[in-house]
């Protein structure tokens, strides 16, 4: 394939996979626990963090990473305390984060809002050697925390409350899934973009949870869609010149509609079965029933 013959389609091959990984490995918690959307919300606030990164010369990857979890956290207080006033709180984060992007970057020598483009939209053709490095770093650890406290992170986000009387300390455990989210959106941003990554995170996962009932078949199959879109939307977007981001993320849909549709004949013999086992399991009461009847009488 004259595709790996480049340098540059290399990385992006490279980086794509590391996001197919990760973002549905994080996303499966934030579907659990009905955060569906924080994907996006910290995608905003990464946009300061580009722009802080671009004005002070440093790499946009790690301060938009340092930039997300802050914000992140931020998030997950206003959660905690900010119950009545929480929303316009999380709406002013989120639109101050997209607005201090554009200043930032607007300020900083020969920025302009054409440099938030690739960070926006993603752009695997200017992803770097130190882009690769630091996505590979940062890649690590979401892949250990998923893992590694799969368990505890599974309970925290099914029950918090259960979770809690066992022990688990709960609040530790949403702060480190915020974090590793916030650490996700910047894996994902040179690949699909800021405004594009909530999709990667959610969508493989809703695709998934429409084949299988348990947790680690839903983590193993959103991933392997992950990464077959990602690698897809790469190839494709190689040979057609069409946006990566728009292409993976379109893909990523189009995978949803196709499982979904073959999902609904397995469900309707799940149903079936169900129904046609609920008289058996009915009438064997009376007639046990009936017939100690007769034996008593």
């Amino acid at each position: 394939m004259d595709i790996l013959n480049y340098a540059f389609m290399q990385r992006a091959l490279l980086a794509a996979v590391l996001v197919g990984i990760t973002a549905p490995a994080i996303g499966i918690y934030l579907v659990q626990r009905r955060q569906a959307l924080m994907g996006d919300g910290i995608g905003h606030v990464a946009m300061t963090g580009v722009g802080l990164g671009f004005l002070l010369s440093w790499s946009p990857v790690w301060m938009a990473t340092l930039v997300s979890v802050l914000g992140a956290v931020l998030m997950e207080l206003i959660r905690w305390y900010g119950r009545t006033r929480g929303d316009i709180a999380l709406a002013m984060l989120f639109y101050g984060g997209m607005a201090g992007g554009v200043m930032f970057i607007n300020l900083a020598p020969g920025g302009s809002n054409a440099n938030l483009t690739s960070y926006l939209f993603g752009s695997l053709s200017t992803v770097s050697e130190s882009d690769v490095t630091a996505i590979c770093c940062l890649a690590a650890f979401v892949v250990l925390v998923t893992l590694g406290l799969r368990r505890q992170l599974f309970a925290v986000s099914q029950d918090e409350e259960f979770a809690r009387v066992t022990g688990l300390p709960v609040r530790a455990l949403n702060l480190l899934t915020a974090v590793t989210a916030a650490v996700t959106v910047t894996v994902a941003m040179r690949v699909v973009g800021l405004l594009l990554v909530s999709a990667l995170m959610v969508v493989p996962v809703a695709a998934a949870q429409a084949l299988s009932r348990s947790f680690a078949a839903t983590f193993a199959i959103a991933v392997a869609i992950g990464v077959a879109v990602t690698l897809g939307g790469t190839v494709t977007s190689y040979y057609q010149d069409v946006p990566p981001g728009a292409t993976i993320v379109l893909l990523t849909i189009a995978a949803f509609i196709v499982l979904t549709a073959l999902s609904t004949p397995l469900a309707r013999r799940r149903a079936r079965a169900a129904a046609a086992a609920a008289p058996v399991e009915g009438c064997s009461v009376p007639a046990g029933r009936a017939a100690g009847d007769e034996v008593g009488v």
